[in-house]
């Protein structure tokens, strides 16, 4: 039977806020929060966190979870979790969930792995949601996707996508940062050149459409606060503690 692995990038040096792993909220670090989550996926065998950071090691293995050291050097998420993948010869898909989630879910976990092991042919999954708040559509920070009658993904900006030439035509989807690979296929993704547009909008999930790559996207309604900045700390800590 095939076994997918639940694989946790964390590093300490975020740009826009440092340590953000071991930030807590009612006493528990926002990645234990992710941990726990995952855990609770029917769908996935085992839960890892990589890091390239003794501190957030020692964070992890203090609520008995399992972490793995990986390079300092990696330059993102993906070459981070493929390092871990290479030395795990029992696991045949692999999920990357990024640790500043707190509140994804188990189900929408075990959606983005469903959506990648019914199809022989998809070599990556992601999930997105729809949204209509006009702030979120022009916010580049709010990462749009269009996708096919299929449910393959075409491209994914910054921009609003698609443009708005004539009004309400198409809806919007945000992209939410979850993936699950086939291992063949991350092995291979992270060791293609960066794209030209990857780099020009830094989102890596294009370097796989410039190259062929077949990404499946479902959707989902939850609506995560990622934790990107303080003001995000905030507010989550802010829904929790209420």
């Amino acid at each position: 039977m095939k076994k997918t692995a639940v694989i946790i990038p964390a590093r300490y040096n975020s740009t826009r806020l440092p340590a953000k792993p071991l930030l807590k909220v009612n006493n528990k670090p926002i990645i234990q929060y992710v941990y726990e989550a995952a855990k609770k996926s029917k769908l996935a065998s085992k839960v890892i966190v990589a890091t390239d950071d003794e501190r957030i090691k020692a964070a992890v293995e203090e609520f008995k979870g399992i972490c793995e050291m990986t390079d300092k050097n990696h330059k993102c998420g993906s070459d981070r979790i493929a390092q871990v993948a290479k030395s795990h010869d029992d696991f045949d898909y692999i999920l990357n969930l990024q640790g500043d989630e707190p509140q994804i879910t188990p189900d929408v976990i075990d959606l983005a792995i469903e959506t990648l092991i019914k199809e022989d042919d998809t070599d990556i999954s992601t999930l997105v949601r729809e949204i209509k708040d006009i702030n979120q559509i022009n916010n580049p920070n709010c990462v749009k996707c269009v996708f096919d009658n299929n449910f393959n993904a075409l491209y994914f900006s910054r921009c609003p996508i698609p443009y708005q030439r004539n009004e309400n035509q198409a809806p919007y989807y945000a992209h939410i940062g979850i993936y699950g690979y086939k291992k063949e296929s991350l092995i291979k993704m992270t060791q293609l050149p960066q794209a030209d547009i990857e780099k020009q909008e830094s989102l890596e999930q294009l370097r796989a459409l410039k190259n062929g790559m077949k990404i499946k996207v479902a959707i989902t309604n939850l609506n995560p606060i990622g934790i990107d900045t303080i003001e995000d700390y905030e507010k989550f800590k802010k829904l929790m503690e209420n």
